[in-house]
């Protein structure tokens, strides 16, 4: 069972995990593990179903989806009769009117849909995964000249349900350079498998880019792919101007996860989001909302 904590409600909501029971038999017994080692975590393995779900025959799935998992198609611009596949309604772009962008320049917004972790004053080379689990922001990229600008500054990970919106957006007005492709293996991104799999996030396919905000310096973007993630696709053009709540990409089917690293004393987190984080819970947001505010 994975807890939420509600922002609007202050309660805690559970979690509808797709596939549940498939990832914890996957995560939790010998032969499920010896699956993923030898096929699941394969690139393959993801490959082939992601095509499925380019097919028309995918589209057969959707509604049963959205009924299970009560996914309000008010908010879609396309009606749930009008996609051609699954994984066009998974990429599913939403009306403005519920994703509002909070365009204060000194408000620090959400760059997706998901459950947030925030931490503060960030060892690089301590990064938490899940308690006991740690990993390092080099490791993570690739490069230390990179990750020493991130020293002792802020880590935000935003973890990306099937449920979820899958489209992700720069939290400010800027410039991002080219994207750096990692390849890797595609373990699922859940809960279930953070607490199983040491450093995944270092293990998985990723891609990462620097992006030079107007009101909060440079900004360290990670998209992480998972389980039966067809693809990441970035949408932005390198090097040109973009406006706050702007398109940078999505992902194909499948959980995903957005890290971005902030540089000290630039970003005040929202204090519910850091205290539910020392609690061990993740705080559910939607793209455009308030997260923090400028030092």
């Amino acid at each position: 069972m994975i807890k939420i904590y509600n922002r609007k409600t202050k309660e805690y909501d559970i979690e509808k995990v797709s596939g549940e029971k498939y990832l914890k038999w996957i995560y939790s017994s010998s032969i499920g593990m010896t699956l993923l080692e030898i096929i699941i975590k394969k690139k393959l393995f993801s490959s082939l179903y992601g095509k499925y779900c380019d097919t028309k025959t995918s589209s057969k799935k959707i509604k049963n989806f959205v009924e299970e998992f009560d996914i309000n198609m008010d908010e879609s611009i396309t009606a749930i009769n009008g996609f051609k596949s699954f994984n066009d309604f998974f990429t599913r772009k939403l009306k403005a009117i519920y994703r509002p962008v909070n365009l204060d320049k000194n408000i620090f917004i959400s760059p997706g849909d998901g459950r947030i972790s925030a931490y503060e004053n960030m060892d690089l080379q301590k990064i938490i995964q899940v308690k006991g689990l740690y990993y390092s922001l080099e490791e993570l990229i690739g490069s230390k000249k990179i990750a020493d600008k991130f020293k002792n500054g802020v880590c935000l990970i935003l973890r990306l349900c099937p449920t979820d919106y899958h489209r992700f957006h720069f939290v400010d007005n800027g410039t991002c350079e080219e994207v750096k492709k990692i390849k890797g293996n595609y373990y699922s991104v859940s809960p279930i498998a953070l607490n199983k799999i040491p450093k995944l996030f270092c293990q998985n396919k990723r891609e990462w880019s620097i992006f030079h905000s107007e009101n909060f310096g440079d900004i360290l973007y990670i998209e992480v792919g998972a389980t039966c993630v067809g693809s990441i696709i970035q949408s932005y053009t390198p090097n040109k101007c973009v406006s706050k709540g702007h398109e940078k990409g999505f992902f194909k089917f499948g959980g995903s996860t957005v890290i971005l690293f902030l540089q000290q004393n630039k970003v005040n987190i929202d204090q519910d989001i850091l205290e539910q984080t020392k609690l061990g819970y993740e705080t559910k947001v939607i793209m455009g909302e308030e997260i923090g505010d400028k030092l």
